[in-house]
């Protein structure tokens, strides 16, 4: 089809075989097998009917995937106030805020296919005032949610031919949401673009932003990056990884010994939240932004970035407590979206009590800490506060190589190298370290939509 050709943007052929640029083949094959339970999911709920790449890592953990799919089915295709067009082309604004190829793609294929008018994929300046009134919300949900106010809501929503019912703009906000969070676990994962069986060398011709996962890989040589992992040898990390064990052994004493008081909690959070605006991210200060992807891009130099960069190193504190998804967000998510807020609660459920009580080579470990310390210090990053969670615990759990990583795949995800893939928890299988992307993507997720709840709430109140 050519208008389809033509509309997707391009990307280099990838230069490992396999859904993951950092994953090898038979360990994500070998993880799902030929999963029935797998096949079966994509039959039922994959909007583009094949078993793409993303789906194929996530199946390492397929009870978490049949959360993601439902849960993702249902925004696209299911009744909603949206129509189906306007869901996939909100999908790749999401998608480019992170210069992601590989989602836009997959969208511009599904919002043709649903009808959209192929003139909207020329670009932003193409597509109805309605959709354009989204990139605030976009820009500062993708980068610095805690900007969100209810005067966004209220200019939205505000009366005249080109408002937003609150519904509406409720579906919005959860897509958008979602493909942020899920541009992350993209970058993070390595996914590889798709094979296309219509091309000759299988590749689609769909290549670059200039910061494609796989020329990230290593200063653009995916060889050396999957060498850099063996300069340190089998004995410091099995010591790494004694070490984590023994850590958290001695919390899960400590906890029982003395609690700390309420102010020294207060001053461990806040440490914790300043410490992670110094956490460098990637060696890229101006990223270039290829001409395909701007075109779904509104101020492009807008990022996380830009806030730890002009020294304000004051992030506002959002106490969790007075705004929760269990007690707030959800049910105003479910009363002006149906079901959608069962299905998201599941899926936060799904990835934060997911467990196979094993750390590399160890079996019988309870992991709760460590999994609590991953959710915590993403929402930390975005200001968000736990009162009865101890800072002091993502000090002692998470290695430095491990926060760049972190930081990285939450905030800036495109700078997301395979060396830092694989700097972090050394003797960790491949499928521990997806589900740590996994908690990345729904703890980010999250956070988005606690900000961008709370604003609707307070201007209905």
């Amino acid at each position: 089809m050519i208008v389809l050709q033509e509309k997707r943007v391009q990307v280099s052929p990838p230069l490992t075989r396999g859904p993951s640029a950092f994953i090898p083949e038979n360990e994500v094959m070998q993880a799902n097998g030929l999963d029935e339970r797998t096949n079966l999911l994509v039959e039922e709920y994959s909007t583009s009917g094949r078993l793409d790449n993303i789906t194929q890592v996530m199946s390492i953990h397929t009870q978490y995937l049949e959360s993601f799919l439902r849960s993702q089915f249902y925004m696209l295709r299911m009744d909603g106030p949206l129509p189906l067009p306007y869901r996939h082309y909100i999908a790749i604004m999401a998608a480019a805020r992170h210069q992601c190829s590989y989602l836009i793609n997959m969208h511009v294929d599904e919002f043709l296919k649903t009808g959209g008018i192929a003139e909207w994929l020329n670009g932003l300046e193409y597509i109805p005032q309605r959709l354009k009134n989204l990139n605030e919300i976009n820009k500062l949900l993708a980068h610095r949610p805690w900007l969100i106010t209810k005067e966004h809501i209220q200019k939205l929503v505000k009366t005249g031919e080109n408002n937003w019912s609150l519904p509406e703009l409720v579906h919005a906000v959860v897509l958008l949401a979602h493909y942020h969070a899920l541009a992350s676990f993209v970058f993070g994962s390595g996914i590889n673009p798709e094979r296309d069986p219509d091309t000759s060398n299988g590749v689609r011709l769909i290549a670059v932003n200039n910061f494609c996962v796989c020329d990230l890989a290593n200063d653009n040589n995916i060889e050396n990056a999957s060498l850099t992992s063996s300069n340190f040898g089998i004995a410091d990390s099995l010591s790494e990884l004694e070490a984590l064990m023994e850590r958290m052994k001695r919390l899960q004493e400590d906890k029982e010994d003395e609690e700390a008081s309420q102010e020294e909690m207060d001053t461990r959070f806040e440490k914790e939240k300043k410490e992670s605006l110094l956490v460098i991210s990637g060696a890229f200060d101006d990223e270039i932004v290829s001409t395909d992807v701007s075109r779904y891009v509104e101020d492009p130099g807008f990022g996380y970035k830009d806030f730890a960069r002009r020294g304000e190193d004051h992030l506002p504190t959002f106490r969790a407590q007075d705004y929760t998804w269990e007690n707030h967000g959800f049910s105003l998510v479910n009363r002006l979206y149906s079901d959608i807020g069962h299905l998201l609660d599941e899926k936060f459920r799904m990835v934060y009590n997911l467990t196979y009580n094993t750390m590399a080579t160890h079996e019988d470990v309870d992991t709760t800490t460590l999994r609590r310390a991953l959710f915590n210090y993403v929402h930390c990053m975005y200001g968000i506060r736990y009162d009865d969670y101890d800072y002091g615990e993502v000090n002692q759990l998470l290695e430095r190589s491990l926060k760049v990583y972190i930081k990285t795949v939450t905030c800036y995800p495109e700078r997301t190298t395979k060396r830092m893939y694989d700097s972090y928890w050394r003797q960790f299988k491949h499928s521990e370290k997806v589900h740590v992307n996994l908690l990345l993507m729904e703890a980010r997720m999250q956070a988005e939509l606690l900000y961008a709840l709370r604003a609707i709430t307070r201007h209905l109140t």
